[in-house]
């Protein structure tokens, strides 16, 4: 009976652990408060883990090459739409093809999209620029690289150049090891661009201009030749000097026969940018026309204007033919060469007015703080970084070796590496 009530009595405590016991393992083990008490537990290790990793961060970011960051701020040519606004104008115009000018409109709405700036970016940032700015500086032993390419793309990586969308101005940045030779590559695009840009014809002047200009080197050489051959005629003949009259026959039909042809490269460089409705290239035809009429009845022949001029044999001797063929050809050449030299520097004004070449606003000075590397960020990234995975690792782990099945598992392999059977 005593054994019963003891039993009857250990029954309900024996009942009332099993009760108490059932709340304990409804309770989340990985709750935010545990998560706190077991990382609190293990604050040592994290710290010595973030301090650590601060350490090594530290260090290596003072190990990093240091650069420096040169900036320049250019303003880019604006363009001149009076051309292309007065050929639209004139395709507007046109009464038999209405529907041209809405075509005409929408190009031009067109236009002004464009942000010409994009353009001069991809001059200023061309292969050309690049490998004469890479051989003037010797940049390829500065990266110590031995491809020409290789160089090029390691100075692509360091340099930046953007085009403001609001003021539409372009900045250049170069990072370098050296502050000063930073400031000399920003500056050097610009003195790279404007050798690069003396060779293209960009806008409708500089267009004339390169075209005005290899004219006016073939009329020089022609002078040269007809200086050189009145020489030798002069030396061959003795004649140094002939009648007023013929001379000044022979001078005025040089000087009509040279406007002629002025006239005619002129209406050849503005057929690149005009139709053939322009009111310009219309009186150009006029005046040409006009020209070549005085100069038919001064010559005498409506065939060859480029003939003898129309003069008697006789009122002028048989030794001094030689020599008036000689003088008509040089005056012809002087004409020539004095109308196309007008006609480049009108374009060279033209294009100083519409500013072909980019203007520096702000040039490049030598920087006196580094732009790379930012070792506060640095060091304060991989401080947060090292403090998560520390964290993560006391979270991860603990879970792990707390499991009852891990702990078995654990346990076994233990007993199969140590086990000397």
């Amino acid at each position: 009976m005593v054994t019963r009530y003891s039993d009857a009595v250990i029954q309900p405590e024996a009942v009332a652990q099993e009760t108490s016991s059932e709340p304990a393992r409804t309770i989340p083990q990985n709750s935010a408060l545990d998560g706190l008490i077991l990382l609190a537990e293990h604050k040592r290790f994290i710290g010595l883990f973030v301090l650590i990793a601060v350490v090594l961060t530290t260090v290596v970011s003072f190990l990093l090459p240091v650069r420096y960051e040169a900036k320049i701020l250019l303003l880019p040519p604006q363009q001149n739409s009076s051309v292309g606004s007065a050929l639209l104008g004139q395709l507007g115009n046109m009464g038999s093809l209405g529907s041209l000018g809405s075509l005409a409109s929408l190009a031009g709405g067109s236009l002004g999209i464009k942000n010409p700036a994009d353009m001069y970016i991809s001059l200023l940032t061309s292969r050309t620029v690049e490998d004469a700015l890479i051989q003037r500086f010797d940049l390829m032993k500065e990266y110590h690289e031995k491809r020409m390419s290789d160089a090029r793309k390691e100075f692509e990586s360091r340099t930046t150049a953007i085009a403001g969308t609001k003021d539409g101005l372009i900045r250049i940045s170069v990072e370098d090891r050296d502050p000063k030779r930073a400031a000399d590559l920003a500056n050097g695009y610009v003195e790279e661009f404007r050798k690069l840009s003396a060779s293209l014809a960009i806008t409708e002047a500089a267009r004339r201009r390169l075209f005005f200009e290899q004219q006016l080197q073939q009329a020089k050489d022609e002078l040269t030749k007809a200086e050189e051959a009145m020489r030798k005629t002069q030396q061959s003949t003795g004649v140094l000097q002939i009648d007023s009259q013929a001379r000044a026959l022979i001078e005025g039909a040089a000087i009509l026969r040279g406007q002629v042809v002025a006239k005619q490269v002129q209406i050849e460089s503005m057929r690149s940018f005009a139709t053939d409705d322009n009111p310009r290239l219309i009186l150009a035809k006029q005046e040409l026309a006009a020209l070549q009429s005085q100069l038919q009845r001064l010559a005498g022949s409506q065939q060859d204007t480029g003939s003898d001029i129309n003069l008697s044999k006789g009122r002028v001797t048989e030794s001094g033919m030689e020599y008036l063929r000689r003088y008509r050809d040089l005056k012809y050449s002087e004409t020539v060469f004095e109308l196309l030299a007008k006609e480049f520097e009108i374009a060279k004004l033209d294009e100083a007015r519409e500013g072909s070449i980019v203007q520096v606003v702000d040039a490049a000075v030598p920087p006196d703080k580094r732009s790379f590397p930012p070792r506060a960020l640095i060091v304060v990234l991989m401080t947060l970084i090292a403090l998560v995975i520390a964290v993560l690792w006391v979270l991860a782990s603990e879970r792990w070796v707390q499991s009852p099945e891990r702990q078995g598992r654990i346990q076994t392999l233990r007993a199969m590496l140590f086990s000397r059977q």
